[in-house]
């Protein structure tokens, strides 16, 4: 009985020294993991200091692409829309929740950005990559069609993946949708034909 008792005592301790250990490692996994998404979204050096504009060169930018630039801590997409996704605008005004923008103006959409294709240039759209539902970020589900989660006729647009609300090419929430709002434009203005200052939408 006593060399059994000694036993479990001589054990004990490893047996803790190595669940310890085990739950230390996941921790440190864990934590590791997580590094590159929460890195990705830290503010640059520029953006933090009062939240600078961000000047971006879109000259590179093809029809059909969209790079994802940083201001204020926020994901702003910069879409450079085809002839073709620009004419589904037209056709999905009917299913929009607010297709003039017409709700929360001066917050969400600046008074360049109040038309058809929410945008300075039809051409090329500037929105903060944020559901107004719950803060998540959309996914890009530019390809017409067919597609899980989305309806038959879809013409292309945004889906947020955590609530199921879809945006169309402009950032404009269609009807049902958790989401109340369309995506924010932020204050932007062209440089020249080829430069975009994200934040700013004033020359001095």
């Amino acid at each position: 009985m006593s060399d059994t008792l000694a036993d479990k005592s001589q054990m004990d301790p490893s047996k803790r020294t190595w669940l310890i250990a085990t739950g230390c490692a996941g921790t440190v996994g864990g934590v590791a993991a997580a590094i590159p998404f929460v890195s990705s979204f830290q503010p640059s050096e520029k953006a933090k200091a009062a939240g600078a504009a961000v000047e971006v060169d879109i000259s590179a930018l093809k029809p059909g692409e969209k790079v994802t630039v940083e201001w204020r801590g926020k994901p702003v997409w910069i879409v450079k829309r085809t002839p073709e996704q620009l004419a589904t605008l037209k056709k999905v005004e009917g299913e929009l929740a607010d297709p003039k923008s017409e709700r929360k103006p001066s917050e969400l959409t600046p008074e360049y950005a109040r038309n058809e294709h929410r945008s300075i240039k039809p051409e090329v759209l500037v929105a903060v990559g944020i559901c107004t539902h719950l803060g998540c970020s959309p996914s890009d589900k530019f390809q017409a069609g067919p597609q899980p989660s989305l309806p038959d006729d879809w013409q292309g647009g945004f889906l947020c993946p955590c609530h199921g609300s879809t945006f169309d090419m402009a950032g404009r929430v269609f009807k049902n949708k958790p989401a109340p709002d369309n995506l924010e434009v932020p204050p932007h203005m062209y440089l020249s034909d080829s430069k975009l200052l994200i934040g700013e939408d004033k020359k001095a």
